[in-house]
């Protein structure tokens, strides 16, 4: 039977999603503001990344090639890929969002972790599809756990390596058996939007296990060691039937011209990135100790930001520590949507703005000035 209503109805589902909510970017009345919420590099775009968006800019008359050939020969040009393997989207969002509507309807599920990105469960509860979630040991994914919860519904199982916001990782061996623990038509999804920053033998991004297997999609992302966040460049690696399949309702100008010109040159620009990766890396360390020796358990991380862990004491919440730090003009990110009440993740940011954390947290825990990296 049908229902007449006085506006339009989205389908059932839709208004169970919870929106997404990014990291906040405001400090009333703070002069000056550090921006650590959002895992965006402190030493921005190449230059030449630059230089190729502003040349692009005088032809902007032009349609944007649809097949955004310039960046996907980049991309396979730096990690000697083949070509046609290669998908670029409006972040990799758009892609995610993608393989959901095409590979998910009502009455399958996809598996997540416990405090894995919550795009994931919006993209898979957008198509129709029953996000299944399981949880993580000590903040890391659980194999194991993942293999437990397939079922004959299961469709996709998406794993974010390294995990935001946990900044942990699993080993490349770990992967591989969790791929040949599912069955043959359920895809598994690599999210590596952190892999450039990842410096461990037993970690290896995606790229071999797509290239051997007709199940395994990776994706990457512009937006963090490029410092391309604000043109939304995301790329998928992944077997021919799953991108011809993806392909057939992609849009057909989905990516904007000064983003394929600026990825491309960002991508060619490797010196840039290791410097990006050499200052993340020293930082990393440092923030660690100095935030340890506060008292603070930090989540031991592989990529650019870090989960710090508050005392459960009144005063000393991380809820107290956020608007502690707000005040000071230092935004870091409140993770309790992702199962951290009592955290903050920190992005490894500029030289000042990381000692400025440091003093400003050593301040909040009654140790003075706090010990300076």
């Amino acid at each position: 039977m049908n229902i007449v209503t006085n506006e339009p109805v989205p389908r059932p589902g839709i208004l169970d999603i919870a929106a997404y909510v990014p990291g906040k970017e405001h400090a009333p009345g703070v002069a000056r503001v550090f921006k650590l919420s959002s895992n965006e590099t402190p030493l921005g775009p190449s230059p030449k990344a630059i230089e190729a968006f502003k040349q692009a800019a005088s032809h902007l008359e032009l349609y944007p090639d649809g097949q955004a050939l310039a960046l996907r020969e980049a991309i396979a040009s730096v990690h000697g890929l083949n070509v046609a393997n290669i998908m670029c989207g409006n972040g990799s969002d758009e892609l995610l969002g993608l393989l959901c509507h095409v590979y998910l309807a009502a009455g399958d599920e996809a598996i997540i972790t416990e405090h894995g990105f919550l795009v994931y469960k919006i993209q898979i509860m957008g198509a129709g599809a029953t996000p299944v979630t399981v949880k993580e040991k000590e903040g890391t994914v659980d194999v194991d756990a993942i293999l437990a919860a397939v079922t004959p519904k299961t469709k996709m199982v998406f794993i974010a390596n390294p995990g935001n916001p946990t900044g942990t990782y699993v080993p490349v061996a770990d992967i591989r058996r969790l791929h040949a623990g599912l069955p043959k038509h359920v895809i598994l999804v690599l999210d590596s939007a952190y892999a450039e920053y990842v410096r461990k033998n037993d970690y290896e991004a995606g790229l071999e296990l797509v290239s051997s297997n007709r199940n395994v999609v990776m994706t990457r992302t512009f937006s963090k060691v490029y410092g391309l966040a604000a043109l939304r460049i995301g790329w998928m690696y992944g077997p021919a039937g799953i991108l011809d399949a993806l392909n057939r309702v992609r849009g057909p100008f989905n990516m904007n011209a000064p983003a394929i010109a600026a990825g491309a040159a960002a991508i060619r620009d490797q010196a840039f990135v290791e410097r990006a990766v050499e200052h993340n890396q020293l930082w990393l360390d440092k923030l660690t100790h100095a935030f340890e020796a506060l008292g603070l358990r930090v989540t031991p991380s592989v990529a650019n930001f870090v989960l710090i862990h508050f005392p459960d004491i009144d005063g000393k919440r991380a809820t107290d520590a956020d608007a502690f730090l707000t005040s000071r003009g230092y935004i870091l990110r409140a993770v309790k949507g992702y199962g951290f009440p009592n955290a903050l993740r920190m992005t490894v940011g500029s030289e000042e703005a990381n000692r400025g954390v440091i003093e400003t947290l050593g301040e909040f825990m009654g140790q003075g000035q706090g010990k300076s990296a």
